[in-house]
């Protein structure tokens, strides 16, 4: 009987072959009083000059051929080693404990990562991940190990799954061109950056396995379902054909996808949707356009703003935005603007709050901060001139935020025109329904945006009251219940009698399961995943709208979502 382990799975697909574990020594981390300050600070300061170094070294090795710039990936570890946090801080703590180098990055690293975990936002909690490999890294040269051959994998990797602890942006992509056929970490997330481009890569991947390893040694046969989270350890007979078929079954549904990246997404009774993509990275595009993608529905920026004390100058957003600008040739791009809150404590931020979900964030913190809020407005105003450029305000909650938007973006255009600077004056404007109160007024505030987008990951946590990250209530989070279902027809339905464009970029749009009952709820614009993207637009092709319509009727009439989610398995048939 095979031994079945389950964790989180981040990047579909099936793979079965042999497991090339790979074991990283555990560092043991103990205080130590030591008397020669100046030595121990010198010591410290050498393993950060060595760990740039290391990371230039694997910057070079990355062949020039990758289909994902992670180059940029490896950059931001660089900028850590820059920052205060850790090149300096530990310093601090070494001559004030006179402690030895080890113990004060430790406690410093353990702060940070504190700060993180106390995120309510997934995404941004992930991050710590990176944090976690940098102070590895000058933890193993502290300890004496000044080599990389521990990332790189001297051996042939070829036609192997690979099991770690964890593994950097760095070694995905150099296992991925050995030919690497997926991988499973203990540690990790979601919206990790190795997760991110293991997703981009097309490498089946699981994370989150915690304690895989005592269970699995070097060249056991494995089986890796990545859209499931599930592992198969020494598979029996049965087993192994049934996901022997399976696979077989996915790589011809990937061929019959693959077919239809250049048609246009259209119903079978001929209503034309718009189907667009969301990106975190301007590295994301590679992904866009390999399903074809002709526009970015969803640009988040807030990578711009992380592992840093001081917000990005408009250079440096103008630069991230030129590129997606660039790589889509001609098609639009829908900017997010910044959606952090203060209780992340990022940007030199020390404000607390009680519920940081219900807090100082997204536009409020804009609105709160012009130094966050007018280099980037300035930028994307600035980026109009060059491409299809739409801008989009998270978290609106009311009139009063769009009058000063309105306000502080007229302040910027007579600036840029005084300098003779370009930019679009007809650039669209929207917002995002994330609120209910704004989803309920929707046919209020439609009269005064160019264009809307629902954002279902909030909208529905907001509307029945639970902290999705909260896994002592995150069952509750349901896009079926019914007053979610509603809050969307409504805002549907409020936009298009007003006459303006609304799409979804949330997860609910990216759900293959939820395609048609959105269809049917009158939504015609989608922003999915690039991973999503033509799963997405193949259920789109083969829905029929008169028949959705009367599906979805019949749907909203329950109260139940277990009768809900019964009616949705009739309307995917």
């Amino acid at each position: 009987m095979s031994l079945t382990l389950h964790g989180i799975g981040v990047s579909k697909g099936i793979a079965i072959g042999k497991v090339h574990v790979i074991r990283r020594d555990v560092l043991e981390i103990n205080k130590e009083s030591v008397t020669e300050i100046e030595a121990e600070v010198s010591r410290f300061q050498n393993a950060i000059d060595l760990a740039h170094q290391q990371l230039k070294l694997i910057k070079e090795q990355i062949p020039t051929n990758s289909t994902v710039d992670v180059t940029a990936f490896i950059d931001s570890h660089l900028l850590m080693l820059e920052d205060s946090l850790l090149a300096k801080a530990p310093i601090d703590l070494i001559y004030e404990h006179n402690c030895n180098a080890e113990w004060a990055l430790q406690m410093q690293s353990d702060e940070i990562i504190q700060i993180f975990d106390n995120m309510d936002d997934p995404y941004l909690s992930s991050r710590k991940n990176d944090i976690e490999q940098v102070v590895i890294r000058i933890q193993r040269i502290l300890h004496g190990h000044t080599d990389i051959s521990f990332e790189t994998a001297l051996t042939n990797l070829a036609n192997t799954i690979i099991l770690a602890d964890d593994l950097s942006p760095a070694d995905t992509v150099l296992m991925q061109h050995q030919g690497i056929l997926a991988f499973a970490t203990e540690f990790g997330g979601t919206t990790s950056h190795t997760a991110i481009l293991a997703r981009s890569l097309g490498i089946p991947a699981i994370v989150g396995l915690r304690t895989a390893r005592p269970y699995i040694k070097s060249d056991d046969t494995l089986i890796i379902d990545g859209e499931h989270g599930v592992i198969f350890i020494s598979p029996d007979e049965h087993c192994l054909r049934h996901y022997q078929t399976r696979q077989n079954e996915q790589k011809h549904f990937r061929a019959v996808l693959s077919k239809i990246k250049s048609s246009p997404t259209v119903t079978q009774d001929g209503v034309p949707i718009t189907l667009h993509a969301n990106i975190e990275f301007p590295e994301d595009m590679e992904a866009v356009k390999k399903v074809g993608g002709k526009g970015v529905g969803l640009y988040r920026t807030e990578f711009l703003f992380m592992n840093r004390h001081t917000p990005p100058e408009e250079e440096e957003h103008f630069d991230a935005y030129l590129k997606v600008i660039n790589a889509m040739q001609g098609g639009p791009i829908t900017i997010r603007t910044l959606d952090l809150g203060a209780d992340k404590q990022i940007l030199g931020s020390h404000a607390t709050t009680c519920n940081s979900a219900l807090g100082l964030r997204a536009i409020r913190l804009c609105l709160n901060n012009s130094k966050l809020f007018k280099p980037q407005l300035r930028a994307i105003i600035r980026a109009s001139a060059l491409g299809q450029v739409r801008m989009m305000i998270p978290m609106v909650t009311g009139f009063q935020e769009l009058t000063q938007i309105f306000s502080i973006i007229k302040e910027i255009r007579e600036e840029l025109q005084k300098k003779s600077l370009d930019f679009n004056p007809k650039m669209p404007f929207g917002i995002m329904l994330e609120v209910p109160a704004m989803a309920i007024c929707t046919d209020l505030i439609a009269p005064q945006v160019d264009f809307l987008s629902v954002g279902t990951n909030d909208l529905i946590q907001y509307t029945l009251a639970i902290d999705r990250s909260d896994e002592a209530v995150n069952y509750l989070y349901d896009p079926l219940h019914p007053a979610v279902l509603r809050l969307i027809k409504m805002s549907v339905d409020a936009a298009t009698k007003a006459n303006k464009p609304i799409s979804m970029c949330g997860e609910m749009a990216s759900n293959s399961e939820y395609v048609k009952l959105l269809l049917g709820l009158g939504l015609r614009s989608f922003s999915v995943n690039p991973e999503s993207f033509l799963e997405v637009k193949q259920i789109i092709k083969n829905s029929n709208i008169k028949n959705l319509t009367k599906f979805t009727s019949q749907t909203m009439a329950m109260s139940s979502p277990i009768e809900i989610t019964e009616s949705l398995k009739n309307i995917n048939l």
